[in-house]
């Protein structure tokens, strides 16, 4: 009889254990590693749903940027971080489907080195120029490169940009040369002074200098226009097949993540992204959210992989 009472009240003290756990989290800071710098579409993003969970959740959101690699370098810190769910990746396809594939020895197996939480959504590009180049459409601007007597220059500050520049180039038959950045904020720059000619930005990073002039919009790749500039021709309507990539975000923790944990941060962040404050924040700077399971999120990065693997082959991009 005393070994039964002394294994039914450990049963009981580790249930207690459990649901305290379960109770008490998030009881610290929450930190938000981002694959981008300050002022990047990721930053904003990630700030615009923190403000959000810090009411819900009752503990601070703070965003942490680590730029590099592709966005290998803040995957890696999530990597190794405990399982505990106060450091987690708000990650996009960059650190989750295409540096895995830009490398000949991965740091890491996204499929089995992260616990997925939720997916975030999708994110507006738009391909834009200085104005020193004499294009207004897709069809100029590839008009312009072909009669270059070198390469024009575009600004990449992201996965995304840098492979649908080359798959464009190599669709038209232009030379474009990649001039890569670890993040946006640090390319607009650039682009701005034109010692880049193109870059194929986030309205986050673009359209307030289209809207001042400052730079010319030409398309966007959507394959519907956008409302944050309606009058801009999608890409099919400018000639060209839709690219098969997508620009997406995520949230992501490390492997083994405990199941209360994933269950109270997914709960907080589809609560989230349905919040038509949230939303509306997020539309203005041109992310389209959306949430899911963290089942559904672990088959679409797992699509993902494979689908970016086939897009930089295609574009001609070798793993280094």
């Amino acid at each position: 009889m005393p070994r039964v009472i002394v294994a039914a009240l450990a049963a009981l003290l580790s249930l207690s254990h459990v649901e305290a756990r379960a109770q008490a989290y998030p009881s610290k800071p929450i930190r938000f590693v981002i694959p981008f710098g300050a002022g990047s579409a990721t930053d904003a993003l990630a700030r615009i749903i923190g403000q959000d969970l810090e009411q819900t959740l009752g503990q601070p959101i703070i965003v942490v940027q680590k730029p590099g690699a592709d966005g290998a370098l803040a995957a890696g810190e999530v990597k190794r971080a405990a399982p505990d769910g106060y450091t987690l990746l708000f990650g996009t396809n960059s650190p989750l489907a295409v540096a895995p594939n830009m490398q000949k020895d991965p740091p890491y197996n996204v499929l089995t080195d992260f616990t997925p939480i939720t997916f975030l959504g999708e994110n507006s590009f738009f391909l834009v120029v200085h104005p020193s180049v004499p294009a207004n459409s897709l069809a100029e601007l590839i008009a312009v490169a072909k009669a270059s007597p070198k390469p024009l220059n575009y600004a990449a500050g992201n996965t995304y940009a840098f492979v649908s520049m080359a798959m464009l180039a190599k669709r038209n038959k232009i030379e474009l040369e990649a001039i890569r950045y670890k993040s946006e904020p640090d390319a607009i720059a650039d682009l701005l002074s034109g010692r880049v000619q193109v870059m194929n930005g986030t309205a986050t990073s673009v359209a307030a200098h289209v809207k001042a002039g400052k730079l010319n919009a030409i398309a966007t790749m959507l394959d519907v226009r956008s409302p944050l500039m309606p009058d801009l021709p999608t890409l099919i309507e400018s000639g060209q097949s839709q690219f098969p990539i997508v620009p997406w975000f995520a949230l992501v923790g490390p492997a083994d993540l405990p199941a209360d944990v994933v269950a109270t941060m997914n709960k907080a962040m589809v609560a989230a992204l349905a919040r038509p404050a949230v939303r509306e924040q997020m539309e203005r700077h041109g992310f389209m959210p959306k949430s899911s399971t963290p089942a559904a999120l672990a088959a679409y990065m797992k699509d993902q992989l494979a689908i970016w693997k086939t897009a930089l082959k295609d574009s001609g991009i070798e793993p280094q």
